[in-house]
């Protein structure tokens, strides 16, 4: 039996919320546009008959009302928008109509609930998610370089990216004036953004050393692929490793098949891509580097190694063999190296899990 007489639907925004509630006892509902200050809606709340629970959809408003309402001592639950049922035939989408669903699910026990992230690990999240848009906007502004260089047939036959050759870029001059100057503003985008990419990186570093994610990341980085920054950035999108098994945690990920079944025939195809994007993109970059030969540590592991504990050391030492391993399996049976790779991330997040569930 339910232990709250009230149950609320907030359909939050960033301007307005929306609530809509009904009293469980005698059935009377209550609408009402509020503003999105949380002092607000809390009193809204308050005026209902009590105990209530409240719930609203996680989107681009953050958490910062489900906080406000915790304090005050009100249940409040953050919906995932992608569990949601919504009725297929219904054409008609207000906010209203979005809070009084909301309601309805939380009334029969329908509703997701994600795991809000506290102050800390959101501001960490902030600062990984920061490093991860700096990565794209570098990838962008050198496709811009290479790309202008490619337009008038000039080609660099060594490694890019590196101090020879930018020493290489200083070096080229084009008798245009126009394209000499949009050349230089390429150049130094890339630069510029190499730089905040550093700025970044030292930043992480410096608080994946001393933090309450040093011990977890120095686990996570027992397994090959998993530096610093990688480790770093999967403890912060995760958060609570706990939530989930070792089986659970790649269906979480979006690393599990898609799956079409009925009666005797069954059918799998790509990836869900459920979850979280990052988390995912940095296992799958993790699990290529299992595809090399793995006899005994390197000096980088070994190094790594130092700082964890005894028992994490051995569980990575078990993972690395048994993910070398599966890219063999792969491998022989002529799978794609791309279709190996989501297949080798899927067991590295169950490993990774095993090493982050781990007491110290």
């Amino acid at each position: 039996m339910n232990k709250h007489r009230t149950f609320a639907g907030l359909d939050v925004h960033a301007r307005s919320v929306t609530g809509h509630a009904m009293d469980e006892l005698t059935g009377e509902v209550w609408q009402r546009l509020l503003s999105a200050d949380p002092v607000e809606v809390s009193r809204w709340l308050e005026s209902l008959p009590q105990p209530v629970k409240a719930t609203y959809e996680a989107g681009p408003t953050g958490y910062g009302l489900a906080r406000f309402l915790w304090s005050r001592g009100i249940a409040c639950s953050v919906a995932a928008p992608s569990k949601l049922q919504r009725p297929v035939g219904n054409r008609i989408k207000t906010d209203a109509r979005d809070a009084e669903q909301l309601w309805r699910l939380l009334r029969l026990g329908e509703i997701v609930e994600v795991a809000p992230p506290d102050v800390q690990q959101e501001a960490a999240r902030d600062l990984v998610r920061a490093r991860e848009a700096v990565r794209g906007d570098l990838m962008r502004v050198r496709h811009r370089v290479t790309h202008l260089l490619l337009r008038q047939g000039i080609v660099y036959g060594g490694k890019s990216w590196t101090r020879a050759h930018e020493r290489w870029l200083r070096t080229q001059r084009f008798d245009a004036s126009a394209r000499q100057l949009a050349f230089e503003d390429a150049v130094e985008a890339v630069l510029l953004t190499t730089d905040r990419r550093n700025r970044l990186d030292k930043a992480i570093e410096a608080m994946a050393a001393d933090s309450s994610y040093t011990s977890l990341v120095r686990r996570l980085c027992c397994l090959r692929g998993i530096s610093t920054l990688t480790g770093f950035g999967l403890a912060v999108e995760i958060g609570d490793w706990r939530r989930f098994t070792g089986s659970s945690i790649g269906a979480f990920l979006g690393l599990v098949p898609t799956e079409d079944s009925s009666g005797q025939s069954r059918s799998q195809g790509s990836i869900t891509k459920a979850g979280n994007t990052h988390a995912r993109r940095l296992l799958v970059e993790a699990a290529w580097h299992h595809r090399r030969s793995y006899r005994h540590p390197s000096k980088i592991i070994r190094d790594r190694w130092e700082l964890a504990p005894s028992p994490a050391r051995v569980r990575g030492h078990q993972g690395n063999r048994r993910l070398h391993q599966r890219w063999q399996y792969f491998q022989a049976r002529k799978k794609k190296n791309t279709i190996a790779a989501v297949a080798v991330a899927r067991e590295l997040a169950g490993w990774a899990w095993s090493l982050a569930i781990m007491d110290d």
